[in-house]
């Protein structure tokens, strides 16, 4: 073995050791890190011309990180309120069934209706009775629960301090992916060992499912929230805060979706106000999903993924399943980027073997 080999086995052995260690290093930050990314390509545009007003790239990404923080943070301040409100309102509702009896109403009924009876014949030879073992039963399921929640309180306070460290180094991350991402940008693509058409190929095609991606799944998984959050408002459904935001959540899965939640809220309104404001609740999320999936997403992923439809279903789910949340822009990300990959594989290999021949 000459020398120049030696030096070029000794090179790539110890560039792919520091490359391990530093993935050992962000490891911690990947989360974060991705975020950062997602959220300097969707706000890359704006960017650019804010800084055509500004004339300074640092000012202009220091206005944009305080806008995103503004607008994470207030809105997350007045959930929380609504959301405290809205827990009280359900504590005195429980507080105020217990001081009326509506338990022991509910479980009087219970005991007297004719399922409960033929289970009190079946259990009568044994010596059991359901009323007798109710008590037993509840008991020890509210030691678990009480149990539970101990155990897990301090863990959701250390969630709470996670997350709130997370956003942090988000921003900060996000900061300065605006003020120098151009230029990380540049650098990783003259490092890619490929040819310049197959380069714009592949980053153009990344470039483009991501931003496709965030702007049709967070602009509609938005809207329908606040639609949705609207109807149950105008219907009268109680906790429409949180449910709106559980609805924007499930906007974002790609089984299930936001029906997840008026569903539920649809039966809730059948039993406790009758067929009239079910009926309404289900014709208002039925129409306005509809044309939020069938219009608005359309035109917020007008330039596309390049992606079948089918491909893309599976990049989402099996992105959620790997990756979690990160997953929904990871999955469609690694379907493009493939894609993108296999047709520069078909020009520059393909094309090589039928001249070949």
């Amino acid at each position: 073995m000459d020398r120049e080999r030696i030096i070029q086995v000794f090179f790539f052995g110890f560039l792919a050791l520091m490359a391990y260690e530093l993935y050992v290093l962000l490891t911690p930050f990947i989360t974060p890190l991705l975020w950062a990314i997602l959220l300097a390509f969707l706000a890359h545009p704006l960017l650019i011309e804010l800084d055509h007003l500004v004339r300074r790239r640092t000012l202009s990404a220091v206005i944009i990180t305080l806008a995103v923080a503004l607008g994470v943070i207030l809105p997350a301040i007045w959930l929380s309120g609504r959301l405290a409100a809205e827990a009280q309102s359900l504590y005195a509702q429980v507080s105020t069934m217990l001081n009326d009896g509506g338990l022991g109403k509910a479980r009087d009924w219970m005991l007297h209706s004719d399922f409960i009876q033929a289970i009190n014949r079946r259990l009568a030879p044994r010596g059991l009775k359901v009323e007798d073992e109710i008590p037993k039963h509840a008991a020890a399921a509210a030691q678990v629960v009480s149990e539970y929640i101990a155990h897990n309180l301090t863990s959701a306070a250390r969630n709470v301090a996670t997350v709130v460290v997370d956003f942090g180094i988000i921003l900060l991350i996000f900061f300065y992916l605006l003020r120098d991402g151009e230029g990380y940008y540049n650098s990783l693509r003259e490092l890619t060992p490929l040819h310049e058409d197959d380069k714009k190929a592949v980053f153009e095609t990344l470039r483009t499912t991501l931003s496709s991606v965030m702007r049709g799944l967070m602009l509609t998984a938005l809207m329908q929230g606040a639609t949705i959050g609207m109807g149950l408002l105008i219907s009268g459904v109680p906790y429409w805060a949180f449910l709106a935001l559980a609805s924007a959540a499930a906007g974002l899965l790609p089984i299930g979706g936001t029906a997840l939640v008026w569903v539920p809220a649809t039966l809730y309104l059948f039993y406790t106000a009758g067929w009239g404001w079910a009926i309404f609740l289900v014709a208002w999320c039925s129409v306005s999903i509809a044309i939020i999936d069938n219009f608005i997403k359309p035109m917020a992923m007008k330039h596309g993924t390049g992606l079948p439809t089918l491909a893309l279903f599976f990049g989402i789910a099996g992105g959620l399943e790997a990756y979690g949340p990160i997953g929904l822009f990871m999955g469609p990300a690694i379907m493009s980027v493939f894609a993108a990959l296999l047709r520069v594989y078909r020009k520059t290999y393909g094309e090589s073997r039928k001249e070949a021949a």
